[in-house]
Order: structure tokens, then C-alpha cells, then sequence
């Protein structure tokens, strides 16, 4: 169910040599630093930096369009906190908002859930 996800955000990760953690809703987060515990690494970020608190910085957002795959991504206030919405995700009015807003509201639902499903080391070393 998972895959496809998986898969489009080893895809969207620029450069090699990054740790990163893929929460269920699709949020991405990228651990610059990382430690020897990825997943709660990720965890405690997207515990900090994930909730959305409309009207402050942590619910302010972007809206990347992809080049090489269907879909955005939006992004956070933190900068390696990132958010993928598909195509199949958005009806027919595909702007920046309702995009953003979308993604917005899937990364508090990922901050809220706190249910990661994917964990790769700077290897690309599944190490769930």
C-alpha cells in the first residue's frame, strides 16, 4: 500500500546521503543530523515542528510542483519537513491553496498520528 509512496519520495530526496523518515499520511522528514535512532528522531521533530497552529509560522506553506513525478510537494516551516500530495488527492481546482492547504492538513494529521512507515539511513538502508 505503502510502495508507491516509498518509492516517489526516493524520487523527490535531492542528493544522495540523506537519512529520512516517511510518516502514513505522507509527510517526509529529512534528518540533516541524524542520530542513531532514526525513527525517534523523526518522531520528535514532527512532535515539534509538525502540528499546524493556523496564523503562526508552523502553518505558513509552499507549493512545489514536481518535474519528474505527478504531484506537489508542500512545504513547512521547518525546512526538512516536507509533504507529497497526489494528483488522485485534488479535485479539479489544482491551485497553490488548495493544494498547500491539503498537504497542510496531511502533515497535522501526521503529527498528530505519529505512525512512521518507512525509515532510510544516508545508505539507503531501510533500517526499520
Amino acid at each position: 500500500m505503502f510502495d508507491s509512496l516509498i518509492e516517489t519520495w526516493r524520487r523527490i530526496i535531492i542528493g544522495e546521503y540523506k537519512s529520512w523518515a516517511l510518516f502514513s499520511n505522507g509527510t517526509c522528514v529529512i534528518l540533516a543530523q541524524p542520530e542513531v535512532d532514526l525513527r525517534r528522531q523523526a518522531v520528535e521533530m514532527m512532535k515539534a515542528y509538525g502540528p499546524v497552529h493556523a496564523g503562526a509560522p508552523a502553518g505558513d506553506f509552499s507549493v512545489i510542483t514536481l518535474d519528474d513525478d505527478p504531484g506537489w510537494v508542500v512545504t513547512s516551516h521547518h525546512p526538512d519537513i516536507l509533504t507529497y500530495v497526489s494528483p488522485d488527492e485534488v479535485a479539479e481546482q489544482r491551485n497553490d491553496l488548495v493544494i498547500g492547504l491539503l498537504g497542510r492538513s496531511k502533515r497535522d494529521l501526521d503529527a498528530a498520528e505519529l505512525m512512521v512507515i518507512h525509515v532510510e539511513d544516508s545508505r539507503g538502508v531501510i533500517t526499520q
